[in-house]
Order: C-alpha cells, then structure tokens, then sequence
C-alpha cells in the first residue's frame, strides 16, 4: 500500500484518530495518536518522540527518535466507537541521522529476515497464544483472579458466556485481517486459545500484539480481566505460546522442511534448524519464557515443556512435530513449545531464528527422538544416557545462560541486548526482594 492508497483508506474507513504503535524492549505496545487531517503531513516527515522515557530506548543525551509508518499494517479498530473510529498502523523507529535505531525490537526482527531473504527464504511462524479470561471484583482487578468459567478442553454450551466472548474476540480478530483457523477452550478453567493461521515471522508478531490488545480491550468492554501472564493462577495449566515454524522457498514457495524420501517427511535443513534450536534452547529460554513468572508454568505435570530434546508425537518434548497428511507438504513443521505469550514476540522470534540458523550453516544434526518416552518419568541418568537436558529452572538461570550466549546476543544487536538484560536483571532482583503470600503462610508462625 503506497501513500495515496493509505490515504484513501483512511477516508473510505471514516477514520478519526490514527493509533502509530511500536514496541518497548520487553514488548509493550507504545502509542503516539494523530488526528487524521494530520497523517498526509505524518506521512512524509514522520513523528518525533522522545525515547529516553521508553523501556530499553536510548539516554537521555540522545533521546529524539523518529517514527516512520508502516503502511501496510493499516488496521481499523473495530471496537473503537463509530463517532472516534479509529485505526492502528506499526512503526518502525529511527535516529535523528535517518539511520534504523538498533534498540527498535521490531527493527531486529526486520534484520534477520533480511539476511535470510537473501538466501532466497521465508521464516513462516504460526503462534498459539493462550490466554484466561477472568472475573472483576467490584469493577477491579484481583490480587487473587477468579476463572470467567468452568468449562474445560474444547468444552461448549450454548449457555456458556465464554462462547459468546470467544466468539466476539475471533469476529474482531478476523475483521482486522488476522486469518483465524480455530478458537476453543483450553484445559483449565477459564483459559482459551484463538490460533490463526501461519505467515511470515514480522506479519506474525504483528499478529500476536495485535491479538493481545484486541482481547484485552474487548474482555474489558464486557467487564472482563484478559490475562497473557504464563501462570496466574497455581494448580492448573499455565498459558504458552506453542509456535509451529517451517522455511520456505521465496520463489518457489516450496516448504523447505518436507522430503519425500524421510520416515518423518523432514528435509535434512529442518533437522539441522531443530539442532540449532534444541542447542541454544536454555540461552533462548531467556527471550522466550521473559519473566520470573514464566518458570513457573515450565514445570512437570501440566503439559508444559522441562527438557531439552524432540520428537513425532510427544507432547513432552521441548519441540514436536505434527502428524504428517498424505498431499499437505506446505504442513510439514516443527512446533516450539516453551515459548510463552508474555514474551516480545518481535525478540522472540528474532532469537529462535538465529539458533536455528546456527544449526544450519554448521549443519548440526539431531540426537534420536523422544518418541514414547514420557521424560517426566525418567531419574536423571536415563535422560543423561538419552543426551536429554533441562530448561533452566528460574529466569536468574536464564538470563546466566542468555548472557554468554553470542549467537542470540548477536541477532538482536549490542543495544536491545543490554537493554534487555539491564530490565530483566531488575525485574528478578525485584522478584527476590518481595516476601510472597506463600512465605508469609509457610513461615510466619513456624519459623
């Protein structure tokens, strides 16, 4: 979409107020609003904002930042009341010099597909974020969150509301161009996931931040708290964000994963993407599962991922891959299971990029798979045996891990990283100076 053509958009669309949106470091979305009669002019010279107020964005000394729209990320909003009617449009963020800012997650997202675009090839991503929907208390949030429903897995009533909210949240999600496959309930109370279908890895973090706000705003609108937290609620599954990804020929548009002559129909570049991500895994764990909360949905018993390894069918591993259909080559790929939707997806999928294409150009291969072993059932000797490891057990561990790791570090750039590692570094020394109701309830009055 050129200018002209966003233009007119706008004015066919009755827009009032136009939402231009990037990221911080740790991926919530910032918004800098115009009014419509303002974009022509927004258009051609940007808007400028200070980024020394922006988690991860630069010092104060050096703090103009420009953004340039995306033009074709237009989106009306279509919750957005028809008298303001506004839409949103991604940014990407520049220096005064004119130059791509380095700490711009979705600039580092832009960079490594670059490289691999010259390489002739597409990282399609299709991200499944789970999510709970939960009740107000008197119009506000709870420190102790109350599930909106009581249904389970792929439950359904015609009297359950949670069908009803789902459903809006998919019409609206479909209205702004996402392609929604499938929304149903998940296995805990209160929990959902909506899965739209695969596209390549910027249309698809777009996505998942797009999905984010969406069902906040409009679980909001029906007096409803939607939460992305990885584990808000203790006893029951936590919420992941499972991503299935393959590569594909640019112009071919060949699915660079399937073979023919393989048992598992995968090509010898698919096992070498799954090496490198298998081999990078603890230092990705960083990225992907961000916060200290995050660790504790990737623990045993609730169908999360602790070990390091793949398989066919095993919902244990670290990385599956799905059943393959006879005549569905484009389907062939393997799914990551320890990301987790309070991740930057723009980072995220920056790093399990850079591990995968280190496993490629140093053509690494594959241990055997994990199919029919339940690893949670195995001491430490037989996953050792197997050259099965562990996920780090803490973000503290993670970020250790992250920290010497230069092939992630050096895919999202000198600056995010320090950024990066600089909040979460405060976010757990926060996390270990808070006393937490459980302390309070195990020590009070037994210590």
């Amino acid at each position: 979409m050129d200018s002209k053509e966003l233009l007119e958009r706008v004015k066919e669309d009755n827009i009032k107020f136009l939402s231009l949106q990037f990221t911080d470091v740790l991926g919530s979305v910032k918004s800098v609003d115009i009014p419509a009669r303002r974009l022509e002019d927004v258009i051609k010279d940007g808007i400028w904002f200070d980024g020394s107020s922006v988690e991860g964005f630069a010092r104060i000394q050096e703090s103009d930042m420009r953004l340039k729209l995306d033009a074709e990320t237009y989106v009306p909003l279509p919750w957005s009341a028809p008298d303001s009617r506004r839409a949103r449009i991604f940014c990407d963020i520049f220096t005064p010099k004119g130059e791509p800012f380095e700490g711009d997650p979705r600039g580092a997202l832009k960079r490594i597909l670059a490289k691999i675009a010259e390489r002739g090839w597409v990282y399609n991503i299709g991200p499944e974020p789970e999510f709970f929907l939960f009740k107000m208390r008197n119009g506000n949030s709870s420190i102790h969150p109350v599930p909106h429903d009581t249904g389970g897995y792929f439950d359904f009533s015609s009297f359950d509301e949670a069908v009803t909210v789902r459903t809006a949240l998919m019409d609206a999600l479909d209205q702004m161009g996402l392609d929604v496959e499938v929304g149903h309930h998940e296995v805990a109370l209160g929990q959902h996931e909506i899965d739209f279908r695969f596209s390549d890895a910027l249309k698809a973090a777009d996505n998942v931040l797009t999905m984010k706000y969406t069902v906040k705003a409009i679980a909001a609108q029906r007096g409803l708290i939607a939460s992305f937290m990885p584990k808000p609620v203790y006893g029951i599954n936590g919420s992941g964000m499972h991503c299935h990804q393959s590569l594909f020929d640019m112009k071919s548009g060949e699915n660079l994963f399937f073979s023919e002559t393989d048992p598992v129909h995968l090509s010898l570049l698919a096992y070498s993407f799954i090496a490198g991500q298998l081999k990078h895994a603890r230092a990705l764990a960083g990225v992907v599962a961000p916060t200290v909360n995050s660790y504790k949905r990737l623990v045993p018993g609730y169908e999360a991922p602790v070990y390091v390894g793949w398989a066919q069918q095993n919902r244990s591993a670290l990385i599956r891959i799905p059943h393959y259909m006879e005549g569905r080559d484009k389907a062939v790929r393997a799914e990551l299971r320890f990301p987790d939707p309070s991740s930057n997806p723009y980072l995220a999928f920056t790093a399990m990029l850079a591990a995968a294409l280190d496993g490629i150009d140093n053509q690494m291969t594959v241990s055997a798979p994990l199919n029919n072993v339940n690893l949670y059932e195995l001491n430490e000797e037989e996953r050792a045996k197997l050259g099965v490891t562990e996920l780090p057990g803490s973000l503290a561990e993670a970020l250790k891990e992250l920290e010497t790791n230069d092939v992630i570090k050096n895919a999202m750039g000198a600056s995010l990283t320090e950024a990066y590692l600089r909040a979460k570094t405060q976010e757990r020394d926060e996390f270990r100076l808070r006393v937490m109701d459980y302390e309070i309830e195990r020590y009070l009055e037994t210590a």
